[in-house]
């Protein structure tokens, strides 16, 4: 298997900092691979080798560092399958840890030395399971409509609920099922990590930290006992999406604000084993991602690190926080996973692939970030990527693409269609019009119900927009979407005529009512 020049992405770092799992696009199919560090370079490799053939979309280390867990889509398919690996390269043996009667499992994390798996059934419910890799016995944690698993250590459990747009978390502890935040309807609460499950103990008393009793959250049983402390990432009371520590004690849910920005949302982030860190990406300037980290310890925050690319994703942190991988991507950069090292703030050589890092355009024109004011005087961004020979008085062929969610977003990352494009002499502009995520609360639900007909009319000045600019031909405007960007593209074409000269719906809906009555759970 040669690796070099291939995108690589989904890393896991080997609890000891000295390896890192990842998979690789490879051979027809996404591959996961085991690497090993030396000193300041990746180097050595050896492939996972699966029963099953098919993409692998999550690979995750066990923190005793003996496993690895993979998430497989057999041939591709829908339904994905967890399967077990040792870490020894010696040892070929893999074991499959979900049902084959299950319709499709998700891996989710380890508890200890066991497998968090979310397994959907046939009826669509979810299932919460905690799998021994050994012996392949299962717990059952949870199991209800739309669950799915989040976190567990200790006897405690987090399992995820709602539909997209108003989720929130269920804290399963000392026998007990109670929501772990206030209801706030509208609001998305879907990512956390249990740092600990301490016994009596008091509470920490450091500067800052809050020991009140909101009268709004939840009190779950006075016999509890000891308290649990959560890392989440949450916008219940607030527009945008912060990273707080919850402290869960018989009395109550205290929150301590760990990091939240007024113009920015946390995209995603992770944590130490060791519960002593986390590495936040933050979601800033119409898509692009900054690096923070945050000592859980005593909260302090360290200044951003830069990043070598526009957009990371994926983080993963070694058990003592030293080592951090992400996914790291740029129009002009297809994604490769990128090794920092914490201690000196610098980043890791990687040895299979060229000095740039990645597969590189190297005729690439980066994008710029228009803004727009709508009709209504909502603002509207989108990433304008000019053609190669666009004509020097601008008005040259455009396709408006449009993304999926619709609370998806257009990011400033690597794509495989639109270098394709903008060599043609055809120029890519890509909207996130209302009802997009990375924009805060308020903009996410814009487009709600009744309000879905201001997504067109958002379309529609874009191009307006454009054509002032001088930047479109308005004779010569295509519209392009994917999935729910295909249905909008639709109900551009069906409700604007004449504004687009063609349209292409990718997999988008025709008609919403017999979507929902005939796709799966």
């Amino acid at each position: 298997m040669e690796l070099s020049g291939r995108p690589t992405h989904g890393a896991s770092v080997a609890p000891d900092g000295r390896a890192l799992a990842h998979v690789v696009d490879v051979d027809g199919y996404p591959r996961a691979v085991q690497r090993f560090l030396e000193g300041a370079r990746a180097g050595t490799w050896r492939p996972v080798r699966l029963p099953v053939d098919g993409p692998v979309t999550r690979v995750r280390h066990s923190p005793d560092g003996l496993w690895l867990a993979c998430q497989v889509a057999p041939y591709g398919g829908y339904r994905s399958q967890v399967w077990v690996v040792t870490t020894d390269p010696g040892d070929p043996q893999a074991w499959r840890a979900d049902d084959d009667r299950d319709g499709s499992a998700e891996l989710v994390g380890w508890d200890g030395t066991r497998i968090q798996v979310t397994a959907e059934l046939e009826d669509g419910s979810g299932e919460s399971r905690l799998v021994d890799p050994q012996t392949l016995g299962v717990e059952v944690v949870d199991r209800r409509a739309e669950g799915r698993f989040v976190d567990s250590w200790g006897g405690a459990s987090l399992v995820r609920v709602g539909g997209r747009g108003d989720r929130s978390l269920r804290l399963l502890w000392g026998g007990e099922d109670t929501a772990l935040l206030r209801p706030d309807p509208g609001s998305v609460t879907d990512a956390a990590a249990i740092l600990d499950d301490h016994r009596p103990r008091r509470l920490p008393s450091r500067s800052g930290w809050s020991e009140r009793l909101p009268p709004h959250t939840s009190c779950p049983s006075e016999s509890r006992e000891g308290y649990l402390r959560v890392v989440v990432r949450t916008d219940v009371g607030g527009d945008r999406q912060r990273l707080a520590l919850l402290t869960v004690t018989g009395r109550g849910v205290s929150e301590r604000v760990l990091m939240a920005r007024p113009d920015a949302d946390v995209e995603e982030f992770c944590v130490s084993e060791d519960g002593t860190r986390a590495a936040v990406l933050w979601n800033v300037n119409g898509g692009r991602s900054e690096l923070a980290l945050v000592e859980l310890v005593d909260g302090t925050v360290h200044e951003a690190i830069p990043l070598p690319g526009w957009v990371a994703t994926e983080p993963s942190l070694s058990a003592d926080g030293s080592i951090l991988a992400l996914t790291v991507e740029s129009p002009d950069r297809d994604r490769c996973v990128e090794i920092l090292d914490l201690r000196t703030r610098s980043w890791v050589s990687q040895a299979w692939v060229d000095v740039e890092g990645a597969t590189r355009d190297p005729q690439a024109v980066l994008p710029e970030l228009l803004r727009t004011t709508t009709r209504d005087g909502t603002e509207v961004s989108s990433w304008w990527h000019p053609a190669q020979d666009r004509p020097v008085d601008g008005g040259g062929p455009v396709v408006i693409h449009l993304h999926g969610g619709p609370e998806g977003q257009e990011r400033p990352g690597w794509s495989h269609l639109y270098p394709v494009l903008l060599r043609a002499g055809i120029s890519v502009c890509a909207p996130n019009v209302r009802g997009s995520g990375g924009f805060g609360r308020a903009y996410s639900h814009a487009d709600d119900v009744g309000l879905r007909w201001r997504g067109v009319d958002d379309v529609e000045d874009v191009v307006a927009d454009l054509v002032a600019r001088g930047l479109a031909d308005p004779d010569r405007v295509a519209c392009v979407g994917w999935s729910y960007g295909g249905y909008l593209t639709l109900s551009c074409l069906a409700a604007r005529p004449g504004l687009f000269a063609a349209g292409a719906s990718i997999a988008g809906m025709s008609d919403l009512g017999t979507f929902y009555a005939t796709t799966e759970p």
